[in-house]
């Protein structure tokens, strides 16, 4: 063999290797979870991962922001994903976990140990420590041992991180100018707008320090674990649109409905958000009312009948309205009632789905994206500290989805924090930009422009005959209110969430209440919140 030849295998060789070990290297440090990998090749064994792996899996997880697959990796997945959730709500959204060590495991081994670096990357610096870990052998599988000290060596059970300004200034402020964080606030007033609260604390002009403390289940500090000094000076108050007496009596109304889970969010028709509440049982099943996606039912009707107007049919004309219909392929029913021919605004009023089922087969295929899209329900807005996601409205080619979609099933999704943009659209008669903050300002990434004036005078009249002559008689003494009921069936169909999305005057709600199995509910607490 020549010594070319032989000069071009060794450098062949040598090649091969370095591509394996970058292999490794991409593999501990990547920001990916290894099972969103795109490319990857079919593995060439069925052997299932070893610690290392898991470890491996877990951390890239972790710092992908990803609770739900670091979550899995673990040997309990429900309260890991949960508590990983909440960490990022709590201290930050950035973080970076970098497995330094597992120790090697036996065929026979049922345990193994490791330890991970992990970095959060706060407002003003980073804070790091090391992170011993547990993991072991269930069956064939090796999982990453939950404990709450994989967050923090000193978390225990019942215990939470949460960041905290120092200081006895205020750092964040209600729009009436009373304090949400910092000062002599221990606990949080609005839990589910605290983290975004506490991160404006870093953009008011003046520095008072914060400290990451661990709290007990009531919110009191246990240990402060880092602090930071402020720098100093006189600190401005961040100013949020929250009202905390509007907060009050959203958690006053969310909290009568006992062992229910249930929401409210409320904002100004201009899109100032005034409150964000949920009770025990919404919290216990981690209800998002800003990014959750839930089936909206016939809450979803504003934007059909929306569709509906534009397309020509008004308010007066007369639509069948049969107790069962079999449009396409599926076959609709209303709830226990039928009607003689009646105008769209009856059908409306009562929440006839055989009528809206017929309307929305009847439409473009994106005709009911088009009606969604004008209440901001495709849009995307980026709110300081704040992560939301509105809904998602597809366009439909087929018949029959589009009879599904018409009345908030199918594949139509909406959140409470979109729900009540759509409430505020109608309220204000335009493109509403939602806000938490009256000194820092929402990006808007896909904006989206209101119905016109034609179609939103009509369906605010609709909206008002729900509560005096349909199905939300309930607010009949609560004043000029006008919505709409929704009751969504979920998963197997058996149960069903309840909603109620309107407005009164210039402020915009929305009760949402999960596998309430009817509307009825809703309508309770939309009224103990209005008073």
């Amino acid at each position: 063999m020549s010594t070319a030849r032989k000069r071009g295998i060794l450098i062949g060789a040598a090649v091969a290797v370095v591509a394996i070990v970058l292999a490794g290297v991409v593999l501990l440090n990547s920001g990916s979870t290894p099972d969103a990998a795109a490319g990857e090749s079919a593995p060439t064994t069925t052997a299932a991962p070893g610690p290392k792996d898991m470890a491996t899996k877990y951390v890239l997880a972790f710092s992908s922001h990803d609770a739900a697959s670091a979550g899995k990796y673990t040997d309990n997945p429900a309260a890991a994903t949960a508590a990983i959730t909440d960490v990022y709500s709590g201290v930050s959204q950035k973080a970076q976990a970098s497995l330094t060590e597992v120790a090697p495991a036996g065929a026979e081994a049922t345990t193994s140990t490791g330890k991970f670096h992990l970095v959060w990357s706060l407002s003003s610096g980073k804070w790091d420590y090391d992170v011993p870990m547990e993991l072991v052998r269930t069956g064939k599988d090796w999982k990453v041992h939950w404990t709450p000290a994989l967050l923090h060596p000193d978390l225990k059970e019942g215990q939470r991180l949460l960041l905290k300004t120092a200081g006895k200034q205020p750092a964040v402020v209600d729009r009436d100018g009373k304090a949400l964080v910092g000062g002599d606030v221990t606990t949080p007033l609005v839990p589910l707008l605290d983290s975004a609260l506490t991160s404006a604390k870093a953009q008011s002009s003046g520095d008072a320090g914060f400290a990451i403390g661990i709290v007990d289940g009531a919110g009191a500090v246990v240990k402060e674990v880092f602090t930071k000094a402020g720098t100093g000076g006189e600190a401005k108050p961040a100013t949020s649109t929250v009202s905390l007496a509007t907060q009050a009596a959203a958690q006053a109304a969310v909290d009568s409905a006992g062992g229910r889970p249930a929401v409210i969010i409320s904002m100004k028709a201009n899109g100032e958000i005034t409150s964000a509440a949920r009770n025990a049982a919404a919290a216990a099943k981690n209800t998002n009312p800003f990014s959750g996606q839930f089936a909206p039912g016939s809450a979803f009707k504003i934007a059909t009948a929306t569709a509906a107007l534009e397309s020509g049919i008004g308010a007066n004309d007369v639509r069948d309205c049969p107790e069962t219909a079999t449009i396409g392929q599926r076959t609709l029913k209303n709830d226990g009632f039928g009607l003689p021919p009646s105008p769209l605004h009856t059908a409306f009023a009562r929440s006839c789905n055989t009528t809206f089922g017929q309307i929305a087969a009847d439409l473009p295929a994106d005709g009911l994206k088009k009606a969604a899209d004008q209440f901001g329900l495709n849009a995307d807005f980026s709110i300081p500290g704040l992560t939301t996601e509105a809904g998602k409205v597809e366009a439909a080619d087929d018949k029959s989805q589009r009879v599904e979609d018409g009345i908030g099933q199918g594949r139509v999704t909406v959140s409470p924090f979109g729900a009540c943009l759509m409430a505020a659209t109608v309220a204000s008669g335009k493109a509403v930009t939602p806000q938490l903050f009256t000194d820092l300002p929402t990006e808007v990434g896909t904006g989206y422009k209101a119905p016109p004036a034609g179609v939103l005078g009509p369906l605010r009249s609709m909206m008002r005959e729900v509560v005096t002559a349909g199905t939300a008689t309930g607010l009949a003494k609560s004043g000029d209110v006008r919505g709409k009921t929704g009751t969504a069936q979920f998963g197997s169909g058996e149960n069903a969430h309840g909603w109620f999305v309107g407005y009164k005057g210039d402020t915009a709600f929305v009760v949402f209440m999960e596998g309430a199995d009817s509307s009825k509910p809703a309508v309770s607490v939309a009224a103990k919140f209005l008073g």
